[in-house]
């Protein structure tokens, strides 16, 4: 019970400081990651890189913190000297879009992930936490449990859309009561077209995004198996 409690406070002081929750005023032109504007961010970062001495304009956050969520865009370190302002799409301006960079040892990379999923994710362990337990319903995998949501008050089940396939992505819980988007079959759909062979142990979540603006934000790391088959890797 402690330790997802303690789950659930770092998520929510994490969001809250980065900017979870936004303004309600939002035009449906800023819901677009449009690939000219985060073109404009990534020559902004290199601009910044390259004029620092390799520094990244980034927030600083906890060591622990997702691995897509972990180096979110500090557009005060960009403006005015390397971009007028942030693009429309972005939470600062208004928009949906949390601007993060990915690979930041070897090849930083602008990316960006919904910032409604974080707030429904928020939601979550908001109502866990009125609840006072989380409500594990079925086993999915070792340590991945599916949520018993009419528990949590909900009369229709809630999904994500995925970005990728449009599919509806469940949400599911892990042992420490931390929440997470289910992307399997994600990968499942995007691993029957990828032509690259992966090892097990190897975290495949990258495929997801190779050909898109959007990272896979609160997800689970996943792998292969010996039949080339996603499966979860665990935390």
């Amino acid at each position: 019970m402690k330790k997802w409690m303690a789950g659930f406070y770092f998520l929510l002081t994490a969001m809250l400081l980065s900017g979870c929750f936004y303004p309600e005023d939002r035009k449906v032109e800023n819901n677009i990651p449009y690939e000219e504007q985060i073109d404009s961010v990534q020559r902004s970062v290199e601009k910044f890189q390259e004029e620092t001495g390799g520094l990244l304009p980034i927030k600083t956050k906890e060591a622990d913190t997702p691995i897509y969520q972990k180096y979110p865009i500090d557009f005060k370190k960009l403006i005015p000297q390397y971009l007028e302002t942030p693009p429309g799409n972005a939470y600062e301006s208004g928009g949906v879009f949390q601007y993060v960079l990915i690979d930041v040892e070897t090849n930083p990379t602008v990316k960006v992930f919904d910032v409604r999923l974080a707030e429904k994710v928020n939601e979550f362990y908001i109502r866990i936490r009125s609840q006072g337990y989380p409500p594990f319903k079925e086993e999915v995998a070792d340590n991945v449990y599916s949520l018993d949501q009419k528990k949590l008050g909900y009369k229709e089940e809630q999904y994500y859309t995925s970005p990728y396939t449009n599919n509806n992505l469940p949400f599911v819980i892990n042992g420490k009561g931390e929440i997470y988007v289910d992307y399997i079959s994600d990968l499942y759909q995007v691993l029957k077209d990828e032509k690259k062979g992966f090892s097990p142990g190897e975290d495949i979540r990258k495929i997801l995004y190779k050909d898109s603006p959007i990272v896979p934000a609160f997800s689970m790391p996943y792998t292969v198996d010996e039949n080339n088959e996603p499966v979860y890797m665990g935390k």
